[in-house]
């Protein structure tokens, strides 16, 4: 959520940002009208405790003097200023959350260095890595990998319909060990050479921790809620329990940065249509992912969303995929983020890189709606910290990605060499 005092002291540069996010500024409108009525009953409060200072003074005077009866009037007058200071201030207390009520619904601003655009058209590449199979050079065409994890016997979409319900999957025997396989080769990277501490956090959130990284409540109709006599959720992303973890608590200075990382399963809904994506692994309604989550000091954060970025290639460098990182453009990137890289791996039976990971610094946008502060060492005022997270990675899209980017003229699948370790074969090939 975005200050209400930098909003009210900074409105003018606040639209024209919003505007670049295909936010409509109008929308702020009743925040102006509220803020005039709220410079109004600010003026009256201090007159009111102006009138209260002088009307105390004046009972002094009379009680010094022995005008006790005069006394006793102007301390009924006082009385009742005093009520209408109290009334005020009441209503000034509801003003403050109307103002917050509103800014719940307006999207962080974009950091200075994002392109300005309306849509994916403006990202801006930042860099590639890897070159692309010329599969035509080799004698074959590639395959997606529906039509390989079928003919390997891994994927089973047709059952799954039949268990739960279109945009489910079942993966089976070398499938399922190939998904876990990459699961645990990500949190072994991350936990051993890029310095994050591995958590197991709950699947299911409460609405305070999607209000505090945004989910709520303006995109309730993404999520998946439970029936239930609380308001519980499935986890859209472990990102909501980690940043959470430390939702209304004040940090050391020392502590930071935080830096965890988790594997859960991720629910969504995905209304409306997407076309190709609904086709195969690309866009489910439940899929794995190993999230990356930072907790920084404010002038520490942009140079750990870099190196949370980087972290994030180095999944796809070592599982030898091709891949491009680009920075999304103000009207692509997400409500929380104030500055995002897509990296994007190659798909060969798309011809085209889609999107694995995306790698977000949020500022104090999460951090101001969670509560989630910190004291420097010597300080006794609290600062709010910056909240980053990123898919290190999706783990659905990485499966899928391997198998379309390993596949052989025969129909198998070379295993990237990292992961022998965890599935004991190098090759998967129909039976």
């Amino acid at each position: 959520m975005l200050d209400v005092h930098f909003v009210r002291e900074n409105f003018d540069l606040v639209r024209e940002k919003l505007s670049t996010r295909n936010f409509d500024p109008a929308l702020l409108d009743n925040f102006t009208g509220l803020d005039g009525v709220r410079r109004s009953l600010i003026r009256e409060r201090d007159e009111l405790n102006a009138a209260s200072n002088r009307i105390s003074k004046e009972v002094g005077a009379l009680m010094r003097e022995g005008k006790k009866d005069e006394a006793e009037t102007k301390k009924a007058e006082s009385r009742a200023v005093a009520e209408k200071v109290k009334d005020i201030e009441a209503k000034l207390d509801g003003m403050e959350n109307e103002f917050r009520a509103i800014l719940t619904g307006v999207p962080n601003l974009p950091h200075e260095s994002v392109p300005v655009g309306a849509d994916e058209s403006a990202n801006l590449e930042v860099h590639r890595w890897g070159t692309p199979r010329d599969f035509a050079a080799e004698g074959f065409e590639p395959k997606d990998h529906v039509d390989l994890g079928v003919s390997l016997g891994i994927l089973d979409q047709e059952r799954a319909t039949k268990v739960t319900g279109a945009r489910f999957a079942v993966l089976s025997g070398l499938g399922a060990k190939l998904e876990r396989a990459l699961i645990n080769f990500m949190l072994d990277l991350h936990t051993k050479e890029h310095g994050y501490r591995e958590m197991l956090p709950p699947f299911i959130v409460n609405d305070d921790s999607l209000f505090g990284t945004g989910q709520l409540p303006k995109f309730e109709a993404d999520l998946f809620k439970l029936r239930f006599e609380r308001d519980y959720y499935l986890v859209p992303t472990a990102e909501v329990p980690l940043t959470n973890l430390h939702r209304d608590e004040i940090l050391n200075e020392k502590d930071l940065t935080l830096s965890y990382t988790a594997y859960t399963p991720c629910f969504r809904s995905e209304a409306g249509s997407y076309g190709r994506d609904v086709r195969g692994l690309i866009r489910q309604h439940q899929f794995d992912k190993v999230e990356l989550v930072k907790i920084t000091k404010p002038e520490d954060s942009y140079e750990a969303l870099e190196q949370l970025t980087r972290d994030a290639e180095t999944v796809l460098q070592r599982l030898g995929l091709p891949y491009r990182t680009v920075t999304l453009s103000t009207g692509d990137m997400g409500f929380s983020a104030a500055k995002t890289y897509d990296i994007e791996v190659w798909l060969p039976s798309q011809n085209t890189y889609r999107e694995i990971s995306s790698c977000s610094n949020c500022g104090d946008f999460q951090a101001r709606r969670a509560q989630i502060r910190f004291k420097r060492d010597g300080k006794s005022k609290t600062e709010f910290v910056h909240t980053l997270n990123g898919s290190g990675l999706a783990v659905g899209r990485t499966w899928l990605a391997i198998l379309e980017n390993c596949q052989q003229a025969d129909g198998s699948v070379k295993l990237p060499e990292v992961l022998t370790p965890y599935l004991d074969v190098d090759v998967i090939a129909s039976h």
